[in-house]
């Protein structure tokens, strides 16, 4: 049997102590004549936050990356065959959904998880389906792949948002994700461009340089036609998930906080979106002023998407800072916009992240994991007080 955190904590003692199986039962037992609700966001006790469906202020504590196939390493012999039989609703139930109530996580931000990065391509695993969602059976964010203007992304050129076929991608994209999932309550938002490259560029994708050229923003009829691009943007993409789906929350674009960031697609964004997602990578102190800062400038709820504190080994992969966790968890409660923050994971560590809660043998990280227990508890906590 796979080792755990629970030689840290078991997961019925994190339950109870941290409140969670209260929490985690509520989105799932509504009967077929309650109305159906879903997740909003609200300001409550001098602070904004994610509403569950039953009404309750909801802190969204998030992992990104969740990928079985490193347990399919020739390393790893027949584990993925004989443990879960080669199904992926096994190893949801059985494995990821324990794991990550009993280390108080209580939202899936971001499924896909890196598995190439070089000069010429930086892929991602694919998104989970409809289905794997339903199995795993937590809160969940998904992102709609409208477009590939990704800082990482070193193969695909730039779509012509007034073209009639992004339209057409777009109402595509819809009617596959948005068409299956309108009914979900489990399912907080959706996602679009994991750091889109509006005025900035990554050295994989120069090659075809930022999506709209940041000299022109010296001059105001530059910044008008930002405006004006980056509107047109989020009106077809806000239009095409409207048309399947009414209700849930559309968290639009993760924004790299450690890049360029221009005021008119923010403007342009705040009639399409219900919050502002960022990327971030910085010490905790610093990634809590760039929320507050753009919480402050836009009115709107903040969420903190993807973000990791890590230490870097001489001789060993790099891991997770739990103190560094910690710190951010702290100063993120004490943001008065900010409504969640997901961990940049790994669930499993792989050959390219080379970062994860579990090595390929399914191994804990367990000095780590008992930091992050005791922090996503200490959260837990505190939101069940409010």
């Amino acid at each position: 049997m796979k080792p755990t955190a629970h030689s840290v904590l078991s997961r019925r003692q994190f339950l109870v102590a941290g409140g969670i199986a209260t929490l985690a039962g509520t989105f799932f037992n509504a009967g077929a004549t309650t109305p159906r609700r879903f997740f909003s966001v609200a300001q409550r006790n001098g602070r904004w936050w994610f509403i569950t469906p039953e009404g309750k202020p909801f802190f969204s504590i998030g992992l990104n990356h969740i990928d079985p196939s490193p347990l399919r390493f020739t390393s790893n012999g027949d584990l993925w065959e004989r443990k879960y039989g080669n199904s992926m609703e096994r190893w949801l139930k059985e494995s990821v959904a324990p794991d990550l109530r009993a280390w108080g996580f209580n939202t899936v931000g971001w499924t896909q998880e890196v598995v190439t990065r070089g000069p010429t391509n930086h892929r991602h695993s694919r998104a989970f389906t409809f289905e794997e969602y339903q199995w795993l059976g937590l809160p969940y964010c998904h992102q709609l792949p409208f477009a590939d203007f990704h800082q990482w992304e070193a193969e695909t050129r730039h779509p012509n948002f007034a073209s009639p076929e992004f339209a057409e991608w777009c109402d595509y994209v819809a009617r596959e994700h948005c068409a299956r999932m309108k009914d979900d309550p489990k399912l907080i938002g959706y996602f679009y461009i994991d750091c889109p490259t509006w005025i900035h560029t990554r050295p994989e994708c120069e090659w075809k340089g930022p999506l709209f050229n940041p000299e022109k923003l010296k001059t105001e009829s530059g910044r008008k036609e930002l405006f004006e691009l980056a509107t047109q943007y989020y009106r077809v993409t806000h239009d095409a998930i409207r048309r399947y789906d009414k209700h849930h929350l559309i968290l639009g674009d993760r924004y790299e906080a450690n890049r360029p960031i221009a005021d008119e697609v923010m403007e342009a964004a705040k009639p399409f979106v219900d919050v502002f997602s960022f990327q971030h990578f910085s010490k905790p102190e610093a990634v809590a002023q760039n929320l507050a800062h753009w919480h402050q400038k836009t009115g709107k709820p903040v969420l903190l998407a993807d973000y990791a504190v890590t230490v870097k080994g001489t001789n060993s992969p790099p891991r997770h800072s739990g103190a560094g966790y910690a710190e951010m968890s702290r100063r993120l409660r004490k943001v008065p916009g900010c409504v969640g923050a997901h961990l940049c994971g790994a669930y499993l560590r792989n050959e390219c992240r080379k970062r994860g809660l579990l090595d390929a043998a399914e191994r804990p990280d367990e000095e780590v994991l008992q930091d992050i227990v005791a922090a996503n508890r200490e959260t837990t906590v505190w939101m069940n007080k409010l």
